[in-house]
């Protein structure tokens, strides 16, 4: 049964790559992906928190201007990344779904607007913040000090442990971090993982891939020793696959995420900021955490 669980996770993963994949091919630097939208009745209470921002700063920012003048949030995400965003398969729209949608619909509920959804590459996801294509990305972002040169950052919401995902089989073999040290790995492309590896390992073999479901497919099939990941998302295949499990050599790191947009939009920062301690204060972020990780395992019975 978890094998068939495994099979059926990775095909909500793998499909969320095909909506993204093919949005990045058409776009191709613009990052420009076909939307979904969700909407939200704007009425004045809801739009308060703009207004107050606006009050409290003074002249309104360019990506706030943009939103109320529109009536619409687009927010950038990277499916094929649960439970943080992937694909319904059982909706009719296959719409987007999972923590970082629930936070991107309370956001724009704060602001009174309706919710569109732009699904794309996460390498293309960072690109197009400077490019202003979307108002802000929410897909799990880590705020490093590289990015945070060229981008805004809004508080963090979640935060994982840095892991490596192995073959059951092959647990004996990496204890210790010096364990690690000269094996094959696998990472999502552009992400912290990714630079983890790059920078503790740099003389192992990396294997950048574009989506998560792919790195776990190298490993299943031999061709690379580990995966690395943050343990939220992790805990999928885990659950999925008794044959797969963390390894006890970890990169003693913590990931955060958080929300990215581009500079000098602090009036929208100061709502965002408002909306995340709301829902962090209400437990919600550990309630969407257990709902989604259980839609995923339940889709794929």
């Amino acid at each position: 049964m978890k094998r068939r669980i495994l099979a059926m996770v990775m095909t909500i993963a793998m499909g969320t790559m095909m909506f993204a994949g093919c949005g990045a091919e058409e776009t191709s630097d613009s990052a420009d992906a076909t939307p979904k939208t969700e909407t939200a009745e704007a009425t004045e209470s809801e739009t308060a928190g703009a207004d107050e921002a606006t009050e409290s700063t003074g002249e309104m920012g360019p990506i706030l201007s943009k939103i109320k003048e529109s009536g619409k949030l687009v927010v950038g995400t990277a499916s094929g990344y649960p439970p943080y965003e992937f694909v319904d398969i059982t909706s009719a729209d296959q719409a987007v779904i999972g923590v970082d949608m629930e936070l991107a619909q309370a956001i724009a509920d704060e602001l009174g607007v309706e919710l569109e959804i732009q699904d794309m590459t996460f390498s293309s996801l960072l690109a197009s913040i400077p490019a202003g294509t979307i108002d802000m990305a929410i897909a799990g972002v880590s705020p490093t000090d590289e990015r945070k040169e060229t981008m805004d950052f809004s508080d963090s919401y979640l935060f994982a442990d840095q892991v490596v995902i192995i073959n059951k089989a092959d647990a004996d073999k990496y204890k210790t971090f010096d364990d690690l040290k000269g094996i094959t790995l696998a990472a999502e492309k552009s992400t912290t993982q990714e630079a983890l590896v790059q920078e503790l390992l740099p003389d192992n073999k990396l294997v950048s891939l574009e989506h998560v479901p792919e790195c776990i497919l190298e490993l299943k099939n031999g061709k690379v020793d580990g995966v690395v990941v943050e343990s939220i998302v992790g805990e999928q295949y885990i659950l999925a696959d008794d044959t797969l499990q963390f390894a006890d050599a970890n990169f003693d790191r913590q990931k955060e995420s958080a929300i990215v947009m581009d500079k000098g939009n602090e009036d929208l920062l100061e709502i965002v900021n408002k909306v995340i301690k709301e829902n962090q204060d209400a437990g919600n972020f550990d309630t969407w955490v257990t709902k989604y990780s259980e839609i995923v395992v339940n889709n794929a019975q």
